[in-house]
């Protein structure tokens, strides 16, 4: 499949950043979206959707670096003392991971991760 790339001008990209797509008609806000489809924020389904969402996120993170250094699933796994299922199914986002297992993760993947936590 080829792709094509579109470069729009300065003068192009303005005018769609100063569009308020709320006024045409058809389109949808994501937060509304997301509260018609998973509840309000702060409920209990919009948590979980949230939740998944992130795990997803974070699985995609970790599988475009293993592709990237051109290791597989299998060598990950054995990187870091676990089953090629596990990496599986983190990479899918069908599983909920510790901190500490991405934090191994990451680091056998080469990827530096900052932590801050604000109290």
């Amino acid at each position: 499949m080829k792709t094509e790339t579109i470069k729009l001008s300065k003068e192009q990209l303005q005018k769609i950043r100063n569009t308020d797509f709320t006024k045409v008609p058809g389109v949808t806000l994501g937060s509304d979206y997301l509260t018609k489809e998973f509840g309000a924020p702060g409920s209990p389904s919009r948590e979980e959707f949230e939740n998944k969402a992130k795990a997803w996120y974070y699985g995609e993170i970790l599988r475009d670096r293993r592709k990237a250094i051109g290791m597989t699933q299998k060598e990950l796994a054995e990187k870091i003392g676990r089953e090629r299922t596990y990496i599986n199914r983190i990479e899918k986002g069908d599983t909920d991971m510790q901190l500490s297992s991405f934090l191994r993760i990451a680091s056998a993947l080469g990827i530096t991760v900052n932590l801050s936590v604000n109290l």
